[in-house]
């Protein structure tokens, strides 16, 4: 038979082991709500008019066709948009972001805006540095990979629907 003793040992383990998995339950959600918090903070900065009109605006530029003519007419070494998406790129790879949500906010945007200033970061790589706005590639390529997952996916739903 049972003492008392041994029953509130079994008590306290017992309790002991509800309170680690509700914290790693608790520090689960709590990173990926700060994830998501910060992916919202960016998509604060990437919805304001400004951004938008830089962005258009490099993206329907016919005279920009090398780094010397962007930076010589805007002045700037490397555009704004463009570093915004070097950053995100950069809390992607270190998977402080998650690439779900950066694609559903960002992603048909960021592919299309690389696409369309990809002749211009070329010059820049080769005049500054071959990783020149890397980060942004890093986006660009996940956003890809994820953009063909999900038409793969869909296409194989369709298939097993149709």
């Amino acid at each position: 038979m049972l003492d008392i003793t041994e029953i509130s040992a079994v008590v306290v383990a017992a309790g002991v082991l509800v309170g680690v998995a509700y914290y790693i339950l608790d520090m689960r959600n709590q990173t990926r709500l700060r994830q998501t918090d910060l992916v919202m903070r960016l998509y604060s900065v990437f919805a304001t008019e400004e951004f938008q009109r830089e962005m258009l605006t490099l993206m329907t530029d016919t005279e920009i066709k090398d780094y010397s003519t962007f930076k010589r007419k805007y002045g700037v070494n490397a555009p704004p948009t463009g570093l915004f998406f070097h950053e995100a790129g950069i809390l992607l790879s270190r998977k402080l972001a998650e690439i779900g949500l950066i694609s559903r906010l960002f992603g048909p945007t960021v592919i299309r805006y690389w696409e369309n200033i990809l002749p211009m970061i070329e010059d820049a790589r080769r005049q500054l540095s071959s990783t020149w706005l890397g980060g942004f590639e890093y986006l660009y390529n996940e956003l890809k990979k994820s953009a063909t997952e999900r038409a793969r996916k869909r296409e194989q739903a369709g298939v097993k629907n149709g």
